[in-house]
């Protein structure tokens, strides 16, 4: 009795379809389709580049192209700077 029955839907949707019309409707529908697609895309980029940045963590050249790491993970001074200190 509460529920809504196969007849109460197709007179809302011929309500529906008088108020707006069936261009506007169409037009509706294939904007809302054209932002899902676009959301999925923009999911999908996403997640590529989050996959992309978790392969390629610490993989960044150092900055001067003299400083290395040793084994426990310390920035060892380049060889330029070690001469210096030499002297």
């Amino acid at each position: 009795m509460g529920a809504f029955s196969i007849w109460h839907l197709l007179v809302i949707l011929v309500i529906v379809i008088l108020l707006f019309g069936t261009k506007r409707l169409r037009n509706i529908g294939s904007d809302l389709g054209n932002a899902i697609k676009s959301f999925r895309n923009a999911v999908k980029d996403e997640e590529e580049k989050s996959q992309d940045t978790t392969t390629h963590v610490g993989t960044l050249p150092p900055k001067n192209g003299t400083e290395q790491k040793s084994d426990a993970g310390r920035v060892i001074e380049g060889e330029s700077t070690r001469e210096n200190n030499k002297t």
